[in-house]
């Protein structure tokens, strides 16, 4: 019998899949409601549907009895990692490495402008058909903070330094040295938040990063200074952060925020010196052409037998769930 392959995007649009496995479509549904493609015991690897609400992504996981590998779309796999009880042992969790640096670094850097250069006041005052010009910051000559560098913070990098920037630190869990110099251990940023006058957030969210800008961090930053996440909302304390908007002493531009989706009413949307887009790092026309060329690598890994890409951890008997799988 050969292996299931569960898919979120139709197996014929995507070139270069290997011959072997069978592919089924299955991306939840429109509304979330759509029923397994086929028996979950023959799933052998599990695509996991891209931009589809919580309990469609993880609702298979307790009936993949058989499983083997767990792709995601996504860089970031703290919905995963919350729910490896479960999932058997012996399962490979890959995340989306490759796909999501080009649109994310794109993002953090249409952020970074747009706050510095004060489109938000631009379109509130063209739609009050007002002239309201003035002097706003440049990128230029500003010192850049990247706390998280990985592929997206490199990636990031590449798009800052064209613009003349003074000067870009590197923050990652632990140091090292690349091509364009040091990269710093996460336990210098205290040090290094008083110089920054942009701070890109892009770490990926885990136990250690969670609430990782809380009030202290955000008490070192720079007077001024602004502070752009495009990595996970809960990366940020967003009380700590509402009382510095308040005051008025830094500003933001968020892609993520926590809670998220953010609820109306909720007091971030209206705080001064904000400027929020709604978790749309990933999602562009640059999405899909490389989501497809990892599906298909990955899969020629599998069959293969192949090392596979962006293993994040393979799963053992200490994750299984009370059922022993």
């Amino acid at each position: 019998m050969s292996a299931e392959v569960w898919l979120p995007i139709p197996p014929e649009e995507i070139e270069g899949l290997p011959a072997g496995p069978r592919y089924l479509f299955w991306d939840g549904g429109a509304a979330g409601d759509q029923p397994f493609p086929g028996d979950p015991a023959r799933c052998a690897v599990y695509v996991v549907p891209y931009m589809k609400r919580l309990s469609v992504r993880v609702g298979p996981l307790p009936h993949l009895t058989n499983v083997r590998v767990v792709q995601t779309l996504t860089a970031g796999v703290d919905d995963i990692t919350a729910r490896l009880s479960d999932i058997p042992p012996g399962v490979r969790l890959c995340n989306a490495r490759g796909v999501h640096e080009t649109s994310t670094a794109e993002l953090a850097l249409t952020l970074t402008l747009a706050a510095l250069r004060g489109i938000p006041e631009f379109v509130r005052a063209q739609r009050q058909e007002r002239w309201a010009g003035g002097f706003h910051p440049s990128l230029a000559d500003k010192s850049v903070l990247i706390v998280g560098y990985g592929s997206i913070g490199a990636a990031i990098e590449d798009r800052l330094v064209p613009f003349e920037v003074a000067r870009v630190a590197r923050v990652a869990r632990s140091g090292r040295t690349v091509a364009r110099g040091p990269v710093h251990p996460i336990t210098d940023v205290p040090s290094l938040l008083p110089h920054a006058d942009v701070v890109i957030l892009c770490t990926p969210l885990t136990e250690d990063t969670r609430g990782l800008v809380d009030a202290d961090f955000l008490a070192r930053m720079k007077d001024g200074a602004l502070l752009v996440n495009v990595a996970r909302g809960a990366v940020v304390d967003t009380k700590a952060l509402l009382a510095e908007l308040e005051r008025g002493r830094i500003t933001a531009a968020l892609d993520v925020t926590d809670p998220e989706p953010l609820p109306p009413g909720h007091p971030l949307w209206q705080a001064p010196g904000v400027l929020i887009s709604p978790h749309v790092g990933g999602p562009s026309s640059a999405f899909l052409p490389r989501a497809k060329r990892l599906i298909a690598d990955q899969l020629t890994r599998f069959v293969n037998r192949e090392p596979l890409r962006n293993v994040i951890l393979t799963t053992g008997p200490e994750t299984a769930g009370a059922t022993g799988r």
